[in-house]
């Protein structure tokens, strides 16, 4: 890692590169031009202790599985909101879909607003929004309000959304990242069918209300935990302090080209990439049909278990969720024990050079499974056979729904480097999109089409997605020269200094 240039310190932290033809990025994981720590400095939070390093992880693991708990932990007492405001099925689906759409739209402004202020106030001050919210949420009397909190909660809970990638890239070198991102992807994945069966419990015995009331205790006490532990870890953030870096433009120039730059980040640069890159509208397209999927099964899981189906009640039904969640709690075990040692193999293979493609080898697998699950669910949930065979398929389901979402966002960090914070915004937003739209017609699909024939049509529509893994391992070097982002790291290496000298490779690359 270079030491840092005079220029680069007199230039405002949040200052950051257009387009990857105005210049060359000089690391893998920080654009040109940005200030840069000396090697060993133990002020960079990668030379941070491993015990430093995971309590930030755990405390940001707990608030993103809230995250996710406060849009599931609403859908087993969507019925009680319903008869509470007199509303049909449709509406009382917007109690999810609105907090799903607020998931959507808050990293666009969440993440560029961590270049200015860091990410530690982003996270502290967005989260006790949402806690405020919730308080709203549960004393609200009226049907326009509720809704309307409903949306604005998800904007503001969407802070891990919006960070958490940003974190662990500033806590580990992109060659450490996979442990990391796979304890992310899991809170990200289980938050939504664990949120179902954990407020079931709650909706069953104590109502609606008693579910926010719930929410906020338990979002309030890990949003204490996060408040002790979490430091600053944006380098510039962190080096703008060091150096007291200041601007002598006036405030109002400063805030004009904040705003430009927040434009350019937040608002144009994802919807180009969804627009132009194949990489990014691959996964964009598995993300918000998975997504989707994930939170279509609350609706569908009482269809087809609650008592037009299984005869189960609300807390049965919950508890029909842990098949999904022990699948996903598989993946993160599957993916460091075979998923990441696949990875470190190719990598020491490729003289350490950057190796996407060595991401997808388990997602290869998820691929086929996955619509495999669907036509096994779909096809055993006659309340004739047992309810446990079409829940096994669930946990099957679970595991490839988590080894999808890894691939995706491991390939695209991989892929694009500096620029993928742009490529995930753009994939979250189409997640969350289809996170918020497919509720909205799980009950009238399953009436229509019954449970098998719902259920074997997105069986169907999985099958068409097989081939994009493959595609990847086979075309992704030739998708990757084709876009100019990626391209810039395309043989990019995939250690810092410090790294290579600890695996012998000297500086010769650098």
């Amino acid at each position: 890692m270079a030491s840092t240039s005079t220029d680069s310190i007199t230039r405002e932290p949040h200052q950051t590169l257009e387009s990857p033809s105005q210049s060359t990025p000089r690391s893998t994981s920080e654009p040109a031009g940005e200030p840069k720590f000396p090697p060993n400095d133990p002020a960079n939070p990668r030379n941070w202790s491993l015990a430093r390093k995971w309590s930030i992880i755990f405390a940001i693991t707990l608030i993103d599985l809230t995250v996710s708990w406060a849009a599931s932990g609403y859908s087993p007492a969507q019925t009680l909101m319903e008869k509470e405001f007199g509303v049909s099925a449709e509406v009382g689906t917007l109690g999810l879909s609105l907090y799903v759409l607020g998931l959507a739209l808050g990293p666009m402004t969440l993440a560029p607003l961590s270049e200015y202020f860091g990410r530690s106030p982003i996270y502290i001050i967005s989260y006790g929004i949402f806690l405020l919210f919730l308080v709203g949420t549960a004393l609200v009397q009226n049907l326009g309000g509720f809704l309307v909190l409903r949306l604005l909660s998800g904007l503001f809970a969407a802070v891990t959304i919006a960070n958490f990638g940003g974190t662990i890239a500033d806590l580990f070198e992109s060659h450490e990242t996979g442990p990391a991102m796979s304890i992310f992807l899991w809170a990200a994945t289980v938050g939504s069918p664990s949120g179902y069966f954990l407020f079931s419990f709650v909706a069953a015995t104590k109502g609606l209300r008693a579910v926010f009331w719930a929410l906020l205790g338990i979002c309030g006490g890990f949003w204490l935990i996060m408040i002790i532990t979490i430091r600053e870890t944006r380098h510039s953030i962190i080096l703008a302090r060091r150096h007291k870096i200041s601007s002598n433009l006036p405030r109002t120039q400063r805030l004009k080209n904040a705003t430009y730059n927040l434009f350019q980040k937040a608002l144009k640069r994802p919807f180009l990439f969804l627009g132009t890159e194949a990489i990014v509208i691959f996964c964009s397209l598995y993300n918000g049909y998975l997504y989707g999927l994930s939170f279509l099964f609350n609706g569908a899981f009482n269809i087809v278990f609650g008592s037009k189906g299984y005869g189960f009640g609300t807390i049965d039904v919950g508890l029909a969720f842990l098949g999904i969640c022990v699948g996903i709690t598989i993946g993160p075990i599957t993916a460091l024990l075979f998923g990441e040692r696949y990875f470190q193999k190719k990598l020491k293979e490729n003289g350490y050079k950057n190796t996407p493609e060595a991401r997808v080898f388990l997602g290869k697998i998820a691929g086929i499974t996955f619509p495999i699950s669907l036509f096994w669910f779909a096809w055993t949930c006659y309340t004739s056979i047992h309810w446990i065979v079409p829940i096994l398929a669930s946990a099957f389901w679970g595991w490839s729904f988590y080894m999808l979402i890894l691939m995706t966002y491991t390939y695209t960090e991989d892929s694009y480097k500096t620029y993928s914070a742009s490529a995930l915004a753009g994939i979250g937003l189409i997640r969350n999109v289809a996170g918020a739209g497919f509720p909205l017609f799980a009950t009238q699909m399953y009436g229509r089409l019954g449970n098998q024939g719902a259920t074997s049509l997105l069986a169907g529509l999985a099958v068409l997605m097989v081939p994009i893994p493959f595609l990847f391992t086979k075309y992704g070097r030739r998708l990757r020269e084709a876009s100019p982002w990626a391209r810039v790291h395309i043989d990019g290496d995939e250690l810092s200094r410090e790294a290579r000298e600890s695996v012998g490779h000297g500086d010769s690359d650098v």
